[in-house]
């Protein structure tokens, strides 16, 4: 038989009840994938605690709210659970609970997102060579005769 562990897992850390740090949270939290990133967003005024813009130092715990910027989505998340180590997804998700206009405002933006046509999608398919060297001979005619192209 096996000895019981003394390593705890970050199962154990999701219930650890004082405060972590706001940038290894949000890293253990899964919003960023390094805590360096994590850092230079709550630098950068990305994140906000209770409406308030914070320090990487700042603690969180089970019951704030914190507001989180990633590229143009916005989240707005209540913490439910603290971690200072990054888990599985799965303790990831038990971490926070996203609010409801949050999840419509990140839905919509994902379904218009899907909307808009990529750049470019209205010119049509890529020229051949033999379109792509009639297109310059034409240019190169208008040249000569001093047309615009």
């Amino acid at each position: 038989m096996h000895a019981p562990s003394l390593r705890t897992n970050a199962c154990d850390h999701a219930r650890v009840s004082e405060g972590v740090r706001i940038d290894k949270w949000l890293w253990a939290a899964r919003f960023y994938k390094t805590r360096s990133l994590a850092t230079d967003a709550v630098v950068g005024g990305r994140v906000h605690v209770n409406d308030a813009r914070v320090k990487p130092a700042k603690e969180v715990k089970a019951g704030d709210v914190v507001e989180i910027t990633v590229g143009p989505v916005r989240r707005r998340v209540h913490v439910t659970g603290v971690a200072d180590r990054r888990g599985s997804a799965e303790v990831a998700a038990t971490l926070y609970r996203e609010t409801p206009e949050s999840v419509e405002a990140r839905e919509r933006f994902v379904f218009e997102r899907r909307l808009t046509r990529p750049i470019g999608a209205d010119l049509g398919p890529r020229p051949t060579k033999l379109a792509r060297r009639r297109l310059d001979a034409l240019r190169r005619a208008q040249r000569r005769h001093g047309q615009p192209p």
